[in-house]
This record gives C-alpha cells, sequence and structure tokens, in this order.
C-alpha cells in the first residue's frame, strides 16, 4: 500500500498496485483504470481510506490493480456489499466496479435499490456490449441483430438502455464516457466520486477481442459529441432523458444529469440517526454508571 508523499499531495502512481494487468492487449479497461488512478490522485484521499467492490468480469478486475481496499465479489453483488460497506463505515469513500453483464442482468435488479436509497457510491460500469471474459456471450446492452457464440443468426432483442434505466429511476447523478476522451472520462469519474449520492459513470469500454468494428476506440474517437459541445445543462433532467433516449445510435458523452439539489444520502441518514439514539441513551447510561459505582 502507497504512503502519502511528505506533502500530502497524492499522484496516480500512489494509487498503483503491484499487479499488473491481464487483459487484451487494447482494451478499453486499461484507459479506464488509468482515469480511475487519476481521479483519486485529485480526489487526494489516500488509498486506506478508500473501498474498492466489484464483480465478476474483465472489468472487476480494477481493484486489484489499486493500492485501496478491495473486494472481489460474486457476479452481480457489487452494489449490495458496497452500500454495506458505506453505511458500516461512512467515513470511507467507497466505489464500486462492473460490467455491462454484471451491473445490468445478474445484479440489474440491485441497481434500482442502489439508487433510491441513494447511498454515497460511485459506481463505474463498463459496458462494452458483450460478456468478454466467457468469451463473446450476447449481453443486455448487446444491439439487435449481434452476432455472438448465444446469437448467431443475430440477436431478435432490444438492447437495454442504461442511461434511461437509471435516470428514470431517480439518479441524481449520470454520465457517459468513453477511453477515446481520456480528459473528458476522468473529470466525470473525479465528479461522481466527488458527488454526495449515488452516482453512476457507463463507460463504453471496446472489447478488442469480441467487439464489433464500430465499437472500438477508433470508431469513437469519429463517432462521439460531447454534451458541452450540444450546450446541454446538466440540471435539465428531462433533456438528459431526451438525449439518454439515442443510446446505442449516437455516442454521447458527459454528464447528463447531476442534481443540483441532492438529497441528504442514506449513509448520512443513518449516521445522524444512529447519533440521535446514542444521545437519547446517554443519560439511562449515565444513570446505570452512577447506580453501579454505588
Amino acid at each position: 500500500m502507497s504512503t502519502m508523499p511528505p506533502c500530502g499531495v497524492l499522484t496516480p502512481k500512489d494509487f498503483k498496485s503491484e499487479l499488473r494487468p491481464i487483459w487484451c492487449p487494447g482494451c478499453g479497461d486499461f484507459s479506464v483504470l488509468q482515469a480511475v488512478y487519476r481521479a483519486l490522485a485529485a480526489v487526494n484521499r489516500p488509498p486506506h481510506e478508500i473501498a474498492f467492490v466489484s464483480g465478476i468480469g474483465c472489468s472487476s478486475r480494477i481493484p486489484g490493480y489499486t493500492t485501496a481496499y478491495g473486494f472481489n465479489s460474486v457476479h452481480g453483488r457489487a452494489l449490495p456489499i458496497a452500500q454495506g460497506i458505506k453505511i458500516a463505515r461512512p467515513e470511507l469513500l467507497v466505489l464500486a466496479a462492473g460490467g455491462d453483464g454484471d451491473g445490468f442482468s445478474i445484479g440489474g435488479g440491485h441497481v434500482a435499490h442502489a439508487i433510491r436509497r441513494n447511498v454515497d457510491i460511485a459506481y463505474i460500469v463498463m459496458d462494452n456490449q458483450i460478456y468478454g471474459l466467457t468469451k463473446g456471450q450476447l449481453s443486455p446492452t448487446s444491439p439487435r441483430g449481434a452476432k455472438t457464440c448465444t446469437s448467431r443468426l443475430g440477436s431478435l432483442e432490444d438492447p437495454v438502455n442504461p442511461l434511461l434505466y437509471v435516470l428514470g429511476y431517480g439518479c441524481h447523478f449520470v454520465a457517459q464516457g468513453t477511453p477515446a476522451d481520456m480528459a473528458g472520462l476522468t473529470a466525470m469519474i473525479e465528479e461522481a466520486i466527488r458527488f454526495p449520492g449515488f452516482a453512476l459513470v457507463n463507460i463504453q469500454s471496446p472489447c478488442v477481442t469480441y467487439g464489433e468494428e464500430e465499437q472500438q476506440i477508433k470508431a469513437h474517437r469519429a463517432k462521439m459529441t460531447t454534451l458541452e459541445s450540444l450546450g446541454h445543462d446538466s440540471a435539465d433532467r428531462i433533456r438528459a432523458m431526451d438525449l439518454a433516449q439515442h443510446y446505442g445510435t449516437e455516442l454521447y458523452t458527459g454528464i447528463f444529469y447531476r442534481n443540483p439539489d441532492p438529497p441528504p444520502s442514506y449513509d448520512s441518514l443513518v449516521l445522524a440517526r444512529q447519533e440521535e439514539m446514542m444521545a437519547k441513551a446517554a443519560p439511562r447510561e449515565r444513570i446505570l454508571e452512577v447506580f453501579l459505582q454505588k
């Protein structure tokens, strides 16, 4: 684990573990990892104050490549575990990571509840529209017509729209990025970490082994359009939902929605209630203490 430099200013290297990433050469997750390092350095919380939870999949290896406390959970269960950590240890900075299959298929039911509770967690999803680790099966975000080992004649299903999903659930911070724009990706991950509540960053992170050509980084550079260039107001949730409808046909990057007046997070409410109950119990405890001394 890294120690803080004498000046107290952390650098991306302070969050880099000794483990070497074993993704396929050219995988978008390499860039996502670098963006996470840079965002954590900008937030400037030491590694021992950070808990990083993941599910199962290529992207879920990320906690092991950081010097933060890491927990590689079972498939689809990163969010319940991350919520438990944040409620038990509210002083920690808690992040969760996973892929589109992990987050929107087997773990999809947990997303809605993490959002409605508004636990202060930054959830980073690497959405490559395929199950990469298990050899290229159809995933919930695979486009209609996608030919994979489990849809050899082409998928007959419409894909999940993760952006519209989470906006519909009432998520207070929703962003989308791509490794094709490292500066923008780093900035939105940092903002998600700093946001006081549940924040989701959907990253279209290309799978070089099983992904389609139009889903690769070079294609992203040619296709992407920043929300800033469109003059989008991230406080406008209705406009954000309108833009989110184009998931899969347009690659919009940036912050779709950031609630300008976010409600208290669940973990802060739990902590406030605990303090209230302790304050009420204190007089009784003092009476008992005096009684026992006699």
